[in-house]
């Protein structure tokens, strides 16, 4: 079968196409034949070298912890109806960018009827995350949320969770297309923050209050610009690192404010069963139309490395996936 493996730790040339065996379900697990893998912004990071303190890759790997496909095969123990049932399925740190891979048999999440397999994936880690922090959020009605990369794959969700909720949503993206897709989803505001007078922007659609609850997807100078703009006693839930940091947040000062900073191990969803209904209610909740992934490019799985080079070129909105 064909394999996309990072060879050695670097640019998105590193990622080389290869032949590997088929993979032979153990006990417990199946085998998948891939339809559609879940490409995240993590994938280019961890290709890079970045995250040693966190995860335990090492070159050569095959990357890709998310897909969608369909079952073709069982391993001891398993329920052979798992046969040919369309699933969705987190296979760890590694092992997704290929035409087939093992997951385990109790992680498998059964697509529901009238959905796509290119939409199931692009739920199955930004769903879980979304549905996840506006949960711990709880967001009420009338409350001003900033959602920073408002117009990456979770960032979309977000918007429109939030909006849903009744809550006062600003969009934080970089470009116009991004921004006017943040509008058209239920941001009442939005800001650039490629511009330096973004956190101001925020501050007049607050009337100087700043935002109840930030998301903040992106880390760097730019989450530490969102907690200055979030307001007295708010809320901010900064887990993004796209930037090559998270938010560097003095906590005295968010004590003075009294602002609760909850970072991405803080949050409290990271069991099995949780990740699983996390995931499940997202897909019901698209094949009901309350939440829409946007699936901004697609590409085959050989060509993973312009995958990996449009999202590291921050021009992509929502998902970017491979199909196989």
């Amino acid at each position: 079968m064909q394999v996309v493996q990072v060879t050695r730790f670097g640019g998105p040339e590193v990622l080389v196409t290869s032949e590997a065996p088929d993979p032979v379900a153990g006990p417990g697990e199946v085998v998948v034949g891939v339809s559609v893998v879940d490409t995240l912004f993590l994938d280019t990071q961890l290709r890079s070298g970045w995250g040693g303190d966190w995860f335990t890759m090492n070159p050569p790997y095959v990357p890709g912890g998310g897909l969608a496909g369909e079952v073709t095969s069982v391993g001891e123990g398993v329920d052979s109806s798992w046969v040919g049932r369309r699933v969705v399925t987190d296979t760890g740190e590694s092992g997704g960018y290929a035409e087939r891979a093992v997951a385990p048999a109790e992680g498998l999440i059964p697509v529901p009827a009238g959905l796509g397999l290119p939409e199931a994936a692009a739920l199955l880690h930004d769903g879980l995350m979304a549905l996840g922090l506006a949960e711990e959020a709880r967001i009420q009605p009338g409350e001003w949320v900033l959602v920073v990369a408002a117009g990456g794959g979770l960032g979309i969700l977000l918007v429109q969770l939030a909006h849903a909720a009744g809550a006062r949503v600003i969009g934080a993206a970089r470009g116009k297309r991004k921004l006017d897709l943040a509008r058209e989803l239920g941001a009442e505001a939005v800001v650039d923050y490629s511009e330096a007078d973004w956190p101001e922007r925020v501050r007049e659609a607050t009337d100087g209050a700043g935002a109840d609850v930030v998301f903040d997807g992106v880390g760097g100078q730019i989450g530490g610009d969102a907690f200055e703009v979030t307001a007295h006693g708010g809320r901010v839930f900064a887990y993004g690192a796209p930037s090559s940091g998270f938010a560097e947040i003095d906590p005295d000062e968010a004590r003075r404010r009294e602002v609760t900073v909850v970072g991405l191990f803080d949050l409290q969803f990271d069991s099995a069963d949780e990740k699983k209904r996390l995931v499940e209610r997202a897909l019901a909740e698209a094949v009901a139309g309350r939440i829409r992934p946007v699936i901004g490019q697609t590409f085959p799985l050989e060509k993973a490395a312009d995958a990996h080079a449009a999202i590291e070129a921050r021009g992509v909105i929502g998902k970017t996936l491979l199909l196989i």
